[in-house]
């Protein structure tokens, strides 16, 4: 097990201190773990399985050094930079663009809103290349707020989304923007055969699946394809 240990620490560029830091003990016990023999000793209980998260294993790995028991975690996040402060007048930078933001405008995400008025001045700032990722061109894009639960847990009441009003073509599991029947909606659509559709919701509890039969899609016009959206969450604790 010893043996273990230390190979598995050196693999990940680790140090005996690090090692120490992390499980909480002193320098000497995690020396005293890699080695074997009689004058070794063995993390055990919390110890084991702190050292094992940070070696990337599982305690069983560690225990008995079953090869099947071993696995490598990989990191899901990329740490960046802080937040830069900026006001409205800010200057845009040569690798930014500003879309238009309408606060008073409700995409509901309940039941719909069927009063809308467009408030234009305020904007918010997309760096160009994020934009290129997803292929959208500034000019037929805008961010709204959605309202309603009903496309919880992704979306919540108050939701900034961002719309190209240029992707109008149905992509199934795709979220949308759309106007149903004077109604303002965020919904994921789905094409159906005939030429209706499904309007799906991430609440489906609440929410149940609606279905527009073929006859009554002049009922519904797509105003673009949802590219992306924030999230705040607020800290209560």
């Amino acid at each position: 097990m010893g043996k273990r240990i230390a190979e598995r620490r050196k693999e990940l560029g680790l140090s005996q201190n690090e090692v120490a830091q992390y499980v909480g003990i002193n320098r000497v016990s995690v020396s005293n773990w890699e080695t074997d023999g009689k004058n070794g000793t063995s993390p055990k209980g919390a110890n084991l399985i702190a050292l094992a998260e940070l070696l990337k294993c599982t305690p069983e790995w560690l225990l008995n050094g079953d090869v099947e028991s071993k696995v490598t975690v990989e990191s899901n996040a990329e740490w960046h930079a802080g937040f830069d402060l900026w006001d409205g007048d800010t200057p845009l930078r040569d690798d930014e663009v500003a879309l238009p933001f309408y606060r008073e405008v409700e995409l509901a995400a309940g039941n719909g809103s069927t009063f809308v008025q467009e408030n234009g001045g305020c904007k918010l700032r997309f760096a160009k290349s994020t934009l290129k990722k997803s292929n959208v061109d500034p000019q037929h894009a805008a961010c709204v707020t959605v309202s309603g639960n009903s496309m919880l847990p992704v979306l919540r009441n108050g939701t900034t989304v961002g719309v190209d009003t240029s992707k109008k073509n149905i992509v199934d599991g795709e979220m949308y923007a759309i106007d149903h029947d004077g109604m303002l909606r965020v919904k994921i659509l789905y094409r159906m055969p005939g030429g209706g559709i499904r309007i799906k919701s991430y609440n489906n509890d609440e929410f149940p699946d609606e279905f527009i039969q073929p006859e009554k899609m002049a009922e519904i016009k797509i105003i673009g394809w949802v590219f992306w959206w924030s999230v705040l969450n607020i800290w209560n604790n």
